[in-house]
């Protein structure tokens, strides 16, 4: 069965490849139960409890586990403020390259900050982030897949820094690009009180725009991060629409499959072009361009072709991030990224 956005075209303002959208929109069913909102249903207050179970029930934990969050950047802030109690003193530990919420939250709350570097492969490294540890350690950030490189942690890499960590301290797990790895964390959450995983439906889902992320943990935990987001956090619009979202896997199948396509489209355009790139488990790749960095972001900007340059993070000099999305854009991306830069031959 050919799906309908199959045959989405590039759009003519451009192509937004430097955020990690999705770049297939929301599920039609999404869009027809925004239709059905009335107008009390924008003049109340929401109703959390049917949204509330749907997420449980989908996440596979019971509701006192999970917290639901208006995007995911506020589930990481309201850790932030939870644990470090804007104290200088307690401190939060960032394994680099980082999505840039982690510090701007530590700073928000008041507490210190300890960065880590990565390993060669752009992950996590086990011994160096122990190694950070202290007694004043209150928090942990990093993400599996990470952002930009797309490399999984290891479970045992997840559980050896959870190990380490004083009683005070959690590790907040950022899963937000876990719908598109072939593992997760969060069937091991059970076993790890101190662990917090965070998810957005903002990227498999295609709900940016309306802000919708959870939190799942220990009962405890969640109820110390209760207290501090505000109770109608969540707006109306999401609470109505999160469960049919949900419900319709076959949109989130299709999208994923889009995403796999288009990983492979980048991987061998940049063996044909003699560029190295990291193997990813998310909805972008990371692409090493070196000393062309200007003239391929300035180049497919000029085409209206947007990509992030993450350069300046740690290990990451010379390079750019581009979102595999919908592979008809991601075919666009490729033929402009060659124009530029010239065949150096095939693979």
């Amino acid at each position: 069965m050919t799906h309908e956005y199959e045959r989405i075209e590039v759009p003519r303002n451009g192509l937004r490849l430097h955020l990690n959208e999705n770049t297939g929109g929301c599920s039609p069913r999404v869009l027809a139960a925004i239709g059905r909102l009335g107008p009390a249903d924008l003049a109340t207050y929401p109703d959390y409890g049917d949204v509330h179970t749907a997420v449980a029930r989908f996440f596979g934990v019971d509701e006192s586990r999970l917290l639901l969050t208006n995007g995911l950047d506020e589930g990481i802030l309201a850790a932030a403020v939870a644990w470090l109690r804007g104290s200088a003193r307690d401190e939060a530990i960032i394994i680099e390259p980082a999505f840039g919420m982690y510090a701007d939250a530590v700073e928000a709350a008041g507490g210190h900050m300890v960065t880590v570097l990565p390993d060669d492969q752009l992950g996590v490294p086990l011994a160096a982030t122990v190694a950070a540890v202290t007694p004043r350690t209150r928090l942990v950030f990093f993400a599996s897949p990470v952002n930009p490189s797309g490399v999984v942690v290891p479970p045992e890499v997840i559980g050896g820094i959870a190990r380490a960590l004083p009683p005070e301290a959690v590790l907040f797990l950022d899963e937000a690009y876990a719908d598109f790895a072939d593992s997760h964390f969060l069937g091991e959450l059970s076993h790890w009180p101190n662990v917090l995983v965070g998810r957005t439906f903002a990227k498999a889902y295609g709900l940016a725009g309306l802000r919708a992320g959870a939190v799942i943990g220990h009962a405890g935990a969640i109820a110390r991060l209760r207290r501090i987001v505000p109770p109608y956090s969540l707006n109306a619009a999401v609470a109505a629409i999160l469960p049919v979202a949900l419900e319709d896997q076959q949109h989130v199948a299709w999208y994923r499959g889009q995403v796999e396509i288009s990983r492979e489209l980048i991987y061998a355009a940049c063996r044909r072009l003699g560029l190295r790139y990291w193997p990813s488990q998310a909805n972008f790749v990371l692409v090493h361009v070196g000393d062309a960095l200007t003239r391929v972001t300035a180049g497919l900007a000029a085409r209206r072709i947007y990509v992030r340059n993450r350069s300046s993070q740690p290990g990451c000099a010379g390079c750019v991030r581009i979102t595999a999305g919908v592979a008809a854009h991601t075919r666009a991306c490729v033929t402009a990224l060659e124009e530029i830069l010239g065949h150096r031959g095939e693979a």
